[in-house]
């Protein structure tokens, strides 16, 4: 009866019975001991005078999860979410999910977590387009808002959450005006961010309607993807090269699947936004504070970095 007691304590949804065994045998979870983990982190937390960090449940029990409980590696997975957030603002901060912008973006359907996850029960798929107009976003703000949808699913997607994430990346509106969405910075530090700073697995991306016109230049960005992701990156010439892996019933209806439309996620977007208005309201209040830190630690953004360009990169 106290352990049952000691488990409501713990604010967090509770997982469908088959997620929650696959959090159990792959994470390491053990339901009972959650919010006793989950109270070792808070008193951390405090103590930290450079380091102002949401303290709720549901968003720490992710940094765990994503840990597989390993509290060590929660602490430092914590502080590079916050640290790259607050030194790269202009890249990684969460925008304003009020603005026409940002309602443009979700309106052009440019990042969508499909309703059906893989095989029913698996990974998230997240189907990524480009805009029709590479002029009507900067590569900084794509950057933003592709970072804050990652935020929403660390709340409120449980099979993100267990079972990771699956990029498909539609290449099929690529034209040159697009080059300018690529520097290598971006390419590298969204890897990075994914890699280092998001508390879920990262299975894998999946680049799709490949014109050799645009394999060749996927080939030029490859460099800057960090080497423990690299071998993640599948390019696909056709559709039917994606199959083996995500099978053509978990694609949106729009390119010929089968698990749902793009117009439907967008309205499901829109109404998820709406339920997370407050939480993003203020989440740029949190963050770290370097002077105040106690203990000086070598620089673990040192991979991160600004500059770089295609715009000039002839690949005909």
């Amino acid at each position: 009866m106290l352990e049952f007691l000691k488990i409501k304590m713990a604010k967090i949804k509770p997982l469908p019975l088959e997620l929650q065994r696959i959090a159990c045998e792959q994470l390491g979870e053990v339901p009972q001991r959650i919010p006793e983990d989950l109270q070792k982190l808070k008193e951390w937390i405090r103590m930290q005078p450079h380091l102002k960090s949401r303290t709720d449940d549901q968003f720490l029990v992710q940094f765990l999860r994503g840990t597989k409980y390993s509290l060590e590696k929660a602490k430092e997975k914590l502080e590079q979410f916050y640290a790259l957030k607050s030194k790269y603002a202009d890249m990684l901060s969460n925008v304003d999910v009020e603005s026409t912008l940002f309602m443009d973006y979700v309106q052009e359907k440019l990042f969508s977590p499909l309703s059906i996850p893989l095989h029913g029960n698996g990974s998230r798929i997240i189907y990524v387009q480009l805009p029709d107009d590479p002029n009507s976003f900067t590569i900084n703000q794509l950057l933003q808002m592709a970072t804050t949808f990652c935020e929403i699913l660390l709340l409120n997607d449980p099979y993100a959450c267990i079972n990771g994430i699956i990029l498909v990346y539609d290449y099929s509106k690529f034209r040159a005006d697009h080059l300018s969405l690529f520097t290598p910075s971006a390419v590298r530090n969204i890897f990075l961010y994914l890699e280092k700073a998001l508390p879920m697995r990262f299975k894998g991306v999946y680049a799709i309607h490949i014109s050799p016109y645009v394999e060749k230049f996927i080939k030029l960005l490859l460099p800057y993807v960090p080497e423990k992701v690299k071998d993640r990156v599948h390019i696909c010439c056709n559709i039917d090269d994606i199959k083996v892996t995500v099978p053509k019933q978990y694609l949106p209806r729009d390119i010929g699947g089968d698990n749902g439309s793009l117009e439907d996620v967008c309205i499901a977007n829109i109404r998820l936004w709406e339920e997370y208005r407050e939480y993003f309201r203020d989440s740029n209040d949190y963050g770290i504070n370097e002077s105040l830190r106690l203990i000086k630690k070598p620089n673990i953004d040192c991979d991160f970095g600004t500059g770089g360009s295609f715009r000039t990169i002839n690949v005909d």
